[in-house]
């Protein structure tokens, strides 16, 4: 068949947008989208359901779709037999979030694809994840699976109901959530984590054994410890982080030519990545990177923060100025040939010096690490060493590695790309946000500060509804799905991160908006808040999620933002819903919801964790007067920006902008907006910080050695 010939099969998901379903929309089977019409043919036909959840970049969803949803003849039986429901997990985590529980309920272990078969009314019935097309390793066919469901829908109908109605009723039950009354938060949740990050960890390979084959970057971890970092007064904290982070970036799992970091490793040793490479990873990474570098003061976390920030500008950013989700393992049908290299490659490819240089630097042998005498490009030995080795200096080493990547990336640019899944999500936008943000800010780059700003007003502009109520993602000139709590909350703190990196009033008063969307649309008065809003679908739960797992979660990014806001100035009106309002107590009803699980499973908290550090302070609120282009505000801000302050909030006024009558937003002025600013003044006519607690401010002082001083 040519090129050019149109596709033998297609069903409706050519009309979505998002690149999972369109990869699906020539399959043979007969795939709906997930809505109303598919489950009432369900009904109407008596059938039960297959829900198939996947994302665009996931590898055993190609395989299971080369080998079973490509097959005429299963995608016949399947058609025949069942209503077929494909999901994007990214576009609707909510839906991904019902059926994932019920697997773990089944006692199976949770992935992706996740295939769960159902009621016409949408109640699970049973699952599991990858089913390859003939019996093996323990595992069914998936044609095994649709022929003894199909039998049993038939035959044992009754005892399908009665089944799903108990699954069912034990997802409602999980999660009805309430908030466990009168905690009074210490210190001891912060301590039971570290200690679990301890008796995890790799004193080898760095990282932690969690997992039992697999090592995730545990980026979220690492900045629970930089908070931690030294409570029995051995530096074990701050050696975890550093040891983890080192090894990752001289690692297969980070990308050594193009920079940014694999989703994760098959092994303990950070060799071997599951290639496909995820926005959101990166930016947390990132951001574990430049706080290593507030913490220690060393260039080396700097230059691969840069180096990871770099990777998401080239080759994740859309025109727009939004960044894009994720990258694929796969290339030409083959998860990581895109990445790895033979010897005859690179010595075709560099001048001799260079090819011997890179060979020994990236451990490219011709036995290979990978498959097929391939090797990951990975720096397992110190640089001296290295050097020592082929008998050059140091110096001379890194040059030739500097030329020796550069042609190896260009080289590398001439193949087939892996797919890249375009697609804008707000949540993990907003997670990049922060992070080039905090980082532009940290180093001084201005061009990270204005990516981060450019991705910020494409999500404030482009991804809200008619009424201004924030959407979940955007692709090809469309927004779509109402947002999540995720997604208002991480932007939020996004917002507040762009405007303690720009001090445009415009971000702050963005954040302020969408947290008291937050409450308007997630809030639930008993517990924490709720993953869908009042106007979304009904699923058969809604969900209240605390665990972060590859993002924070939404409870967790909404009490530190509240926190945030709080110590601002804002949202401190009173517990009474009734125009007060209790930024503080919202955050602390969060906190309650999940105080077992803070107690006793911080690594799978790890991030709440650092809101919870937040709310235990001390938090310091630190207000700078001047003019924010004149050299004496720099060298305050300066100051404050280039040490490690999770605990502290910063804001920033020119002198005229506290007495212009003009508005800010229409309605209120700067001090209005921003009650830490209100009543400051600049003293002798320089640019003047206070440094504040619960609103209790030292002396003001000019100079950053005084300022220096009262930080500590």
């Amino acid at each position: 068949m040519s090129d050019s010939a149109p596709p033998k099969h297609t069903n409706r998901l050519i009309h979505e947008k998002s690149p999972y379903l369109q990869q699906h929309a020539h399959n043979p089977v007969d795939w709906h989208p997930w809505g109303d019409e598919a489950f009432a043919k369900a009904e109407a036909e008596d059938k039960m359901v297959l829900v198939s959840i996947g994302y665009a970049t996931c590898h055993w969803c190609h395989v299971m779709e080369r080998e079973s949803f490509e097959d005429e003849k299963l995608a016949g039986y399947l058609n025949e037999h069942f209503v077929a429901i494909k999901v994007d997990r990214e576009e609707r985590p909510d839906v991904d979030k019902i059926y994932m529980d019920a697997l773990h309920a089944m006692g199976q272990q949770g992935g992706w694809p996740l295939n769960v078969f159902t009621t016409p009314d949408r109640r699970p019935v049973i699952g599991g994840t990858y089913f390859p097309p003939q019996d093996m390793h323990g595992r069914p066919s998936f044609r095994r699976v649709l022929e003894n469901l199909s039998a049993a829908w038939r035959e044992q109908r009754e005892d399908i109901h009665r089944n799903a109605g108990e699954l069912t009723r034990h997802l409602q039950a999980q999660a009805a959530l309430t908030s466990r009354p009168g905690v009074s938060w210490d210190r001891a949740p912060l301590e039971a984590a570290t200690a679990l990050y301890r008796g995890s960890y790799d004193r080898a390979h760095g990282g932690f054994n969690l997992q039992p084959q697999n090592k995730f970057p545990p980026s979220m971890g690492l900045m629970l410890l930089l908070r931690q970092r030294d409570p029995a007064g051995d530096g074990l904290n701050l050696e975890m982080v550093e040891h983890t982070l080192k090894k990752m970036v001289g690692g297969g799992i980070y990308d050594q030519l193009g920079g940014g970091l694999s989703r994760y490793s098959t092994d303990h040793r950070w060799l071997v990545p599951h290639f496909e490479k995820m926005l959101y990873d990166n930016a947390l990474f990132a951001q574990a990177l430049t706080e290593a570098h507030l913490v220690t003061g060393k260039p080396f976390y700097k230059a691969y923060a840069e180096d990871v920030l770099d990777y998401v500008l080239r080759d994740m950013t859309a025109p727009e100025g939004a960044f894009y989700s994720a990258e694929d393992a796969d290339s030409e049908g083959e998860e990581g040939l895109f990445y790895v290299w033979t010897p005859a490659e690179v010595e075709k490819l560099l001048p001799a010096e260079q090819a011997e240089a890179a060979m020994a630097w990236w451990d490219i042998t011709p036995q290979g690490n990978f498959e097929h005498g391939r090797s990951i490009p990975n720096a397992p030995q110190p640089l001296a060493l290295v050097a020592q080795s082929l008998g050059v200096d140091g110096d001379t080493l890194a040059e030739r590695l500097e030329r020796a990547r550069e042609a190896l990336f260009a080289a590398r640019c001439e193949r087939i790309r892996p797919l890249r899944d375009e697609k804008i999500l707000t949540s993990w936008n907003g997670l990049m946000i922060s992070a080039m943000a905090n980082a532009g800010a940290a180093f001084g780059e201005a061009r990270w500060i204005a990516a981060a700003e450019k991705a910020g007003r494409f999500i404030r502009e482009q991804l809200k509804d008619g009424e201004g109520r924030l959407l979940r993602r955007y692709r090809d000139g469309e927004a779509r799905f109402k947002g999540y709590l995720t997604d208002h909350a991480t932007f939020a703190v996004a917002c507040l991160d762009l405007y303690q990196a720009t001090f445009d009033p415009a971000w702050f008063d963005e954040a302020v908006g969408l947290m008291r969307e937050v409450n308007r649309l997630f809030r639930n008065e008993e517990g924490p808040y709720f993953d869908t809003g009042i106007d979304a679908e009904r699923l058969l739960a809604r969900n209240m999620e605390g665990y972060d797992g590859v993002e924070p979660s939404g409870n967790t990014n909404a009490a530190l933002a509240f926190l945030r806001l709080r110590a601002y100035g804002v949202g401190m009106d009173g517990g009474g819903r009734e125009g007060g309002e209790d930024f503080a107590g919202d955050a602390l009803r969060i906190f309650g919801g999940f105080h077992e699980q803070l107690s006793q499973l911080g690594t799978s908290f790890s991030a709440m964790l650092n809101a919870l550090a937040f709310h235990l302070g001390p938090v310091r609120e630190i207000a700078i007067v001047g003019d924010p282009a004149a050299a004496d505000t720099r060298a305050l801000l300066d100051v404050v920006r280039r040490r490690h302050l999770p605990n502290t909030v910063l804001a920033l006024a020119p002198p005229e902008a506290l007495s212009a009558p003009e508005a800010v937003d229409a309605a209120e002025n700067l001090g209005a907006l921003i009650p830490l600013l209100a009543g400051r003044a600049a003293a002798n006519g320089r640019a003047t910080a206070f440094v504040c607690q619960n609103m209790a401010c030292k002396l003001p002082v000019n100079t950053p050695e005084a300022l220096a001083d009262q930080l500590g």
